[in-house]
Protein backbone atom coordinates (compact mmCIF):
# COMPACT_ATOMS: atom_id res chain seq x y z
CA UNK A 1 0.00 0.00 0.00
CA UNK A 2 1.35 3.64 -1.36
CA UNK A 3 0.56 6.43 1.44
CA UNK A 4 0.66 9.72 -0.13
CA UNK A 5 0.94 12.45 2.97
CA UNK A 6 -0.74 15.74 2.43
CA UNK A 7 -0.54 18.87 4.12
CA UNK A 8 -4.16 19.95 4.50
CA UNK A 9 -7.54 18.83 2.92
CA UNK A 10 -6.54 21.10 -0.20
CA UNK A 11 -3.64 19.42 -0.63
CA UNK A 12 -4.89 15.81 -0.17
CA UNK A 13 -7.80 17.10 -2.83
CA UNK A 14 -4.86 17.94 -5.33
CA UNK A 15 -2.95 14.65 -5.09
CA UNK A 16 -5.90 12.64 -5.07
CA UNK A 17 -6.85 14.22 -8.26
CA UNK A 18 -3.54 14.24 -9.92
CA UNK A 19 -4.01 10.16 -9.90
CA UNK A 20 -7.35 9.98 -11.43
CA UNK A 21 -6.37 12.67 -14.28
CA UNK A 22 -3.38 10.06 -14.79
CA UNK A 23 -5.58 7.29 -14.98
CA UNK A 24 -7.84 9.50 -17.24
CA UNK A 25 -4.74 10.35 -19.68
CA UNK A 26 -2.95 6.98 -19.79
CA UNK A 27 -6.52 5.25 -20.72
CA UNK A 28 -8.78 7.52 -21.92
CA UNK A 29 -11.50 5.15 -21.72
CA UNK A 30 -11.30 4.04 -18.33
CA UNK A 31 -13.91 2.60 -15.93
CA UNK A 32 -13.65 5.07 -12.61
CA UNK A 33 -15.56 3.77 -9.79
CA UNK A 34 -16.74 7.28 -8.07
CA UNK A 35 -17.52 7.81 -4.92
CA UNK A 36 -19.75 10.57 -2.42
CA UNK A 37 -19.32 12.37 0.89
CA UNK A 38 -17.65 15.48 1.96
CA UNK A 39 -14.35 14.63 1.28
CA UNK A 40 -14.27 13.47 -2.50
CA UNK A 41 -15.91 17.23 -3.36
CA UNK A 42 -12.59 18.88 -3.72
CA UNK A 43 -10.68 15.98 -5.90
CA UNK A 44 -13.66 17.01 -8.23
CA UNK A 45 -13.45 20.59 -7.72
CA UNK A 46 -10.08 20.16 -9.37
CA UNK A 47 -11.33 17.39 -12.08
CA UNK A 48 -13.19 19.90 -13.31
CA UNK A 49 -10.74 23.11 -13.05
CA UNK A 50 -8.17 21.01 -15.24
CA UNK A 51 -10.69 19.64 -17.91
CA UNK A 52 -12.04 23.40 -18.19
CA UNK A 53 -8.21 24.01 -18.79
CA UNK A 54 -8.41 21.77 -21.71
CA UNK A 55 -6.15 19.12 -19.67
CA UNK A 56 -8.55 16.70 -18.77
CA UNK A 57 -10.86 14.94 -21.69
CA UNK A 58 -14.08 12.61 -20.33
CA UNK A 59 -15.68 11.95 -23.29
CA UNK A 60 -14.73 8.24 -23.27
CA UNK A 61 -14.44 7.50 -19.76
CA UNK A 62 -17.31 5.54 -18.02
CA UNK A 63 -18.13 6.10 -14.09
CA UNK A 64 -19.29 3.58 -11.79
CA UNK A 65 -20.84 4.99 -8.05
CA UNK A 66 -20.53 2.86 -5.31
CA UNK A 67 -23.99 3.15 -4.06
CA UNK A 68 -27.03 5.63 -3.49
CA UNK A 69 -29.76 5.78 -1.19
CA UNK A 70 -32.95 3.81 -1.42
CA UNK A 71 -35.88 5.79 -1.62
CA UNK A 72 -34.55 9.14 -2.91
CA UNK A 73 -35.55 10.43 -6.35
CA UNK A 74 -32.64 11.47 -8.54
CA UNK A 75 -33.84 15.52 -8.34
CA UNK A 76 -33.41 14.80 -4.46
CA UNK A 77 -31.10 17.42 -3.15
CA UNK A 78 -29.36 14.54 -1.61
CA UNK A 79 -29.69 11.69 -3.52
CA UNK A 80 -25.94 10.73 -4.53
CA UNK A 81 -27.52 11.19 -8.44
CA UNK A 82 -27.82 14.91 -7.83
CA UNK A 83 -24.38 14.81 -6.02
CA UNK A 84 -22.78 13.53 -8.67
CA UNK A 85 -24.15 15.40 -11.29
CA UNK A 86 -24.28 18.96 -9.35
CA UNK A 87 -19.79 18.42 -8.44
CA UNK A 88 -18.64 16.55 -11.52
CA UNK A 89 -20.67 15.28 -14.62
CA UNK A 90 -22.82 18.95 -15.39
CA UNK A 91 -19.27 20.21 -15.55
CA UNK A 92 -16.94 18.32 -17.80
CA UNK A 93 -17.81 16.37 -21.17
CA UNK A 94 -18.97 13.06 -20.11
CA UNK A 95 -21.55 11.64 -21.81
CA UNK A 96 -24.85 10.87 -19.32
CA UNK A 97 -25.05 7.15 -20.98
CA UNK A 98 -21.81 6.55 -19.45
CA UNK A 99 -22.50 7.87 -15.83
CA UNK A 100 -23.82 5.05 -13.80
CA UNK A 101 -25.54 5.03 -10.48
CA UNK A 102 -27.71 2.19 -8.54
CA UNK A 103 -31.21 3.73 -8.85
CA UNK A 104 -32.57 4.21 -5.44
CA UNK A 105 -36.29 4.73 -6.28
CA UNK A 106 -36.54 0.97 -7.18
CA UNK A 107 -38.28 -0.78 -4.37
CA UNK A 108 -37.66 -4.01 -5.94
CA UNK A 109 -33.97 -5.00 -4.10
CA UNK A 110 -33.18 -8.30 -5.72
CA UNK A 111 -34.20 -6.80 -9.08
CA UNK A 112 -31.81 -3.53 -8.60
CA UNK A 113 -29.23 -5.39 -7.18
CA UNK A 114 -28.89 -7.74 -9.84
CA UNK A 115 -29.59 -5.05 -12.92
CA UNK A 116 -26.54 -2.90 -10.76
CA UNK A 117 -24.55 -6.26 -10.72
CA UNK A 118 -24.21 -6.98 -14.68
CA UNK A 119 -23.89 -3.16 -15.60
CA UNK A 120 -20.44 -3.06 -13.39
CA UNK A 121 -20.03 -6.93 -15.54
CA UNK A 122 -21.18 -5.20 -18.83
CA UNK A 123 -18.62 -2.52 -18.29
CA UNK A 124 -15.60 -5.18 -18.25
CA UNK A 125 -14.18 -4.34 -14.75
CA UNK A 126 -13.24 -1.22 -13.08
CA UNK A 127 -10.00 0.44 -13.61
CA UNK A 128 -9.63 2.56 -10.64
CA UNK A 129 -12.06 2.69 -7.54
CA UNK A 130 -12.24 6.28 -5.25
CA UNK A 131 -13.08 5.24 -2.05
CA UNK A 132 -14.09 7.77 1.06
CA UNK A 133 -13.88 5.81 4.76
CA UNK A 134 -16.31 6.33 7.10
CA UNK A 135 -16.03 6.76 11.08
CA UNK A 136 -17.03 3.32 11.70
CA UNK A 137 -14.54 1.97 8.42
CA UNK A 138 -17.34 1.58 6.45
CA UNK A 139 -16.78 1.26 2.80
CA UNK A 140 -19.61 2.09 -0.02
CA UNK A 141 -22.18 1.40 2.98
CA UNK A 142 -20.53 -1.79 3.83
CA UNK A 143 -21.24 -1.30 7.20
CA UNK A 144 -19.74 -3.06 9.90
CA UNK A 145 -20.97 -7.04 10.30
CA UNK A 146 -20.29 -10.60 11.12
CA UNK A 147 -19.24 -11.07 7.52
CA UNK A 148 -18.17 -9.62 4.19
CA UNK A 149 -20.50 -8.90 2.05
CA UNK A 150 -19.51 -9.67 -1.31
CA UNK A 151 -22.06 -8.70 -4.37
CA UNK A 152 -24.08 -5.27 -4.75
CA UNK A 153 -27.04 -5.91 -1.78
CA UNK A 154 -29.70 -3.61 -0.29
CA UNK A 155 -28.33 -2.64 3.59
CA UNK A 156 -29.21 -1.62 6.84
CA UNK A 157 -27.77 1.73 7.80
CA UNK A 158 -26.36 1.64 10.98
CA UNK A 159 -26.90 4.31 13.32
CA UNK A 160 -23.69 6.17 13.44
CA UNK A 161 -24.14 6.08 9.78
CA UNK A 162 -27.41 7.93 10.13
CA UNK A 163 -25.92 9.77 12.58
CA UNK A 164 -22.69 11.45 10.53
CA UNK A 165 -25.28 11.66 7.23
CA UNK A 166 -28.06 13.59 9.37
CA UNK A 167 -25.79 17.04 8.75
CA UNK A 168 -26.64 16.93 5.47
CA UNK A 169 -30.70 16.28 5.53
CA UNK A 170 -33.01 18.38 8.02
CA UNK A 171 -32.99 16.04 10.74
CA UNK A 172 -31.94 12.57 11.75
CA UNK A 173 -35.51 11.40 10.65
CA UNK A 174 -35.10 12.10 7.15
CA UNK A 175 -31.90 10.24 6.55
CA UNK A 176 -32.79 7.18 4.54
CA UNK A 177 -32.69 3.91 6.44
CA UNK A 178 -31.11 1.77 3.60
CA UNK A 179 -28.98 1.96 0.43
CA UNK A 180 -27.84 0.26 -2.35
CA UNK A 181 -24.17 -0.69 -2.18
CA UNK A 182 -21.51 -2.68 -4.05
CA UNK A 183 -20.15 -5.62 -2.20
CA UNK A 184 -16.86 -5.96 -0.81
CA UNK A 185 -16.02 -8.59 -3.54
CA UNK A 186 -17.18 -5.69 -6.48
CA UNK A 187 -14.62 -3.21 -4.38
CA UNK A 188 -11.62 -5.75 -4.54
CA UNK A 189 -11.91 -6.34 -7.97
CA UNK A 190 -10.79 -3.64 -9.11
CA UNK A 191 -7.94 -3.17 -10.80
CA UNK A 192 -6.80 0.02 -8.64
CA UNK A 193 -8.38 1.50 -5.07
CA UNK A 194 -7.55 4.88 -4.14
CA UNK A 195 -8.45 5.97 -0.88
CA UNK A 196 -9.05 9.55 0.61
CA UNK A 197 -9.64 10.70 4.25
CA UNK A 198 -9.22 14.21 5.71
CA UNK A 199 -9.42 15.57 9.62
CA UNK A 200 -8.34 14.45 12.76
CA UNK A 201 -11.79 12.54 13.47
CA UNK A 202 -10.74 10.28 10.35
CA UNK A 203 -7.22 9.51 12.25
CA UNK A 204 -8.01 6.85 14.69
CA UNK A 205 -10.27 4.87 12.07
CA UNK A 206 -7.48 5.29 9.65
CA UNK A 207 -4.92 3.60 12.11
CA UNK A 208 -7.39 0.84 12.15
CA UNK A 209 -8.44 0.21 9.17
CA UNK A 210 -4.57 -0.08 7.58
CA UNK A 211 -2.60 -1.41 10.49
CA UNK A 212 -4.81 -3.23 12.36
CA UNK A 213 -6.90 -6.78 11.97
CA UNK A 214 -8.61 -7.38 8.70
CA UNK A 215 -11.76 -7.67 10.02
CA UNK A 216 -15.65 -7.12 8.94
CA UNK A 217 -16.23 -5.13 11.97
CA UNK A 218 -13.84 -2.87 10.19
CA UNK A 219 -14.56 -2.93 6.57
CA UNK A 220 -11.80 -0.89 4.94
CA UNK A 221 -9.13 -2.95 6.80
CA UNK A 222 -10.15 -5.83 3.94
CA UNK A 223 -8.40 -3.26 1.47
CA UNK A 224 -5.05 -4.39 2.84
CA UNK A 225 -5.22 -7.58 1.10
CA UNK A 226 -5.77 -5.27 -2.17
CA UNK A 227 -2.32 -5.45 -4.27
CA UNK A 228 -2.57 -1.61 -5.61
CA UNK A 229 -4.00 0.59 -2.84
CA UNK A 230 -3.33 4.03 -2.62
CA UNK A 231 -4.08 6.31 0.29
CA UNK A 232 -4.14 10.28 0.06
CA UNK A 233 -4.38 11.87 3.64
CA UNK A 234 -3.65 14.66 5.13
CA UNK A 235 -1.91 15.30 7.88
CA UNK A 236 -4.78 14.89 10.68
CA UNK A 237 -5.98 12.03 9.25
CA UNK A 238 -2.51 10.43 9.43
CA UNK A 239 -1.82 11.48 13.20
CA UNK A 240 -2.07 8.31 14.56
CA UNK A 241 0.48 6.91 12.32
CA UNK A 242 3.23 9.37 12.05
Amino acid sequence: MKIYKAKDYADMSRKAANIISAQIIMKPECVLGLATGSTPVGLYKQLVEWYKKGDLDFSAVKTINLDEYKGLSQDNDQSYYYFMHKNLFDNVNISVDNTHIPNGMEQDSEKECNRYSEQIKSLGGIDLQLLGIGHNGHIGFNEPSDSFEKQVHCVDLTESTIEANKRFFESAEDVPRQAYTMGIKTIMQAKKILVVASGEDKAQIVKEAFFGHITPYVPASVLQLHNDVTLVADEAALSKIY
